[in-house]
């Protein structure tokens, strides 16, 4: 199973030519807090705004809760968003000195911060070999045959058992590219899909 990982990985890699990234684990934080339920250019323009006119813990505090809402409009349940970004902002202040917490236990006390977020972070923030699961990497996983989990916690546990480390940050950037424009969740392409030969799912159709 490692080897088919990494043979999918390697092969995803030259198609999408995707690198490694790496950031401010609260930036990182912040814009995954906003990107839930809201499109990916919803997200970048909004997180843009927001950083642009406070981008610490610090600086966001001494903003009104309605500046934060107009700021990081129109992502989805905008003005919750905001009451949870200040929500952050004084427990990273008060508990942990302002800094985002690289463990993975202690990121899911944050309001509003479940799995895939806390993946995230320590991933793109801290640069940790984790696999971050969406939506894309749980259903293309279970597709390929990479896990038979039933809920995203065990696609996690398996990804992160069968892919090799180097990999792991890899996957959802891969997954969440190729999950849009082939394998949709809804109405997958897999007459065009440059790893058809891996896919149990494609065997069975």
């Amino acid at each position: 199973m490692e080897q088919k990982a990494e043979k999918i990985i390697k092969k995803l890699r030259k198609i999408y030519k995707i690198e490694i990234w790496k950031d401010d684990p609260f930036k990182v934080l912040i814009a995954c807090i906003l990107s839930q339920r809201t499109k990916d250019e919803i997200t970048r323009k909004a997180t843009q705004k927001l950083f642009t006119k406070a981008s610490t813990p610090k600086k966001i505090l001494k903003l009104k809760e309605k500046e934060i809402e107009k700021l990081i409009y129109p992502v989805g349940f905008y003005r919750e968003k905001a009451k949870r970004i200040k929500k952050i902002c004084k427990i990273l202040l008060k508990q942990y000195k302002g800094k985002v917490p690289n463990q993975r236990e202690e990121l899911l006390k944050l309001p509003g911060v479940g799995s895939k977020t806390a993946d995230v972070v320590l991933a793109y923030g801290f640069g940790k070999p984790v696999v971050a699961v969406d939506t894309h990497v749980f259903h293309i996983a279970r597709r390929l045959g990479l896990s038979k989990g039933k809920t995203p916690e065990e696609v996690r546990k398996d990804l992160n058992r069968i892919v090799p480390k180097k990999f792991r940050r890899l996957v959802n950037l891969l997954f969440v590219e190729f999950g849009k424009e082939i394998c949709r969740t809804n109405k997958p392409k897999c007459e065009i899909c440059p790893i058809k030969q891996f896919c149990e799912y494609s065997k069975q159709k």
